[in-house]
């Protein structure tokens, strides 16, 4: 085999071993989901938005909650037997408010058991669609988010806030346009939201939650951690299961040649303080 031939074979191998390294990721990534079910006797659905290592010139593929989102968990808990509990493993910064809706509204009506675990971070939509969930299981350091809409770069209560200081002369009719759809989003969202938590709370309380989480009370990276949800009156757990945390280990995020975040990978059961060198815990 001549250089060129190596070379040329080279160049076939570096390309085809992220598509290999894909695909050991989804296998162990279905033998983990079938742990899960087999302990809890669930269905098991993942819901995680991460940037996997897998690129095309240069950009990594990951994103928000979004219709083709949507089609597959509807399509997995419509293929889910009424009896059967579902468990949703919830990893999001967010997304189309329409389509964690549909998500949300589709859990909300199975009729089993549904519950959320929550390993890092659920936020905006991602918050909405743990709502709909009977149960959420959060770990200790996760959190969720508010539930305001927002119209482009902008809040709609910040919208609606800075129209209220003006004289509507003083406006032009694009920003007037936008806080009548801020409005109606604010609306929307209340509604759906205060529908999922009446199935589980008084209606008065429900109503005043929906709408603590809407108005823009707080900006919209707002962390609600296990504490804030129970102060809420919502039911969570903090107990989550090791197999969910070995699953978010699963959908590895590139960022450079260098990690950004290095420690040796075994646990420490205690620690042993010594005079002279430091030693790991056994």
């Amino acid at each position: 085999m001549s250089g060129l031939d190596l070379l040329w074979l080279f160049f076939v191998l570096s390309s085809l071993q992220p598509l290999v390294q894909q695909q050991i990721l989804a296998a162990r990534r279905v033998r983990l989901l079938r742990k899960l079910e087999k302990s809890r006797g669930t269905r098991a659905i993942t819901l995680i938005h991460r940037r996997e290592q897998l690129s095309f010139l240069g950009i990594p593929f990951g994103g928000f909650i979004d219709i083709d989102d949507s089609e597959a968990v509807i399509r997995a808990i419509e293929m889910t037997g009424s009896q059967v509990p579902v468990d949703l493993v919830l990893h999001t910064p967010g997304g189309l408010v329409l389509a964690a809706e549909q998500i949300a509204a589709a859990l909300a009506a199975h009729p089993a058991q549904v519950t959320v675990f929550v390993p890092h971070y659920a936020m905006s939509g991602g918050t909405l669609i743990a709502l709909a969930a009977d149960s959420m299981v959060i770990a200790p350091s996760a959190v969720l988010g508010p539930i305001d809409p927002q119209l482009g770069e902008y809040p709609a209560a910040s919208i609606l806030a800075a129209v209220a200081q003006k004289d509507a002369n003083e406006i032009d009719d694009k920003t007037l346009i936008l806080a009548d759809i801020s409005r109606k989003a604010q609306g929307q969202v209340r509604t759906f939201a205060g529908g999922l938590l009446r199935r589980h709370m008084p209606d008065q309380q429900a109503d005043e939650l929906a709408t603590t989480l809407s108005e823009g009370r707080w900006t919209h990276d707002f962390p609600i951690n296990a504490e804030l949800a129970r102060s809420f009156g919502l039911k969570v757990s903090t107990e989550l299961p090791r197999a969910v945390r070995e699953l978010m280990g699963l959908y590895p995020q590139p960022r450079g040649r260098r990690p950004s975040v290095e420690y040796i990978p075994v646990p420490y059961r205690e620690s042993r303080p010594s005079h002279g060198d430091a030693r790991p815990p056994r």
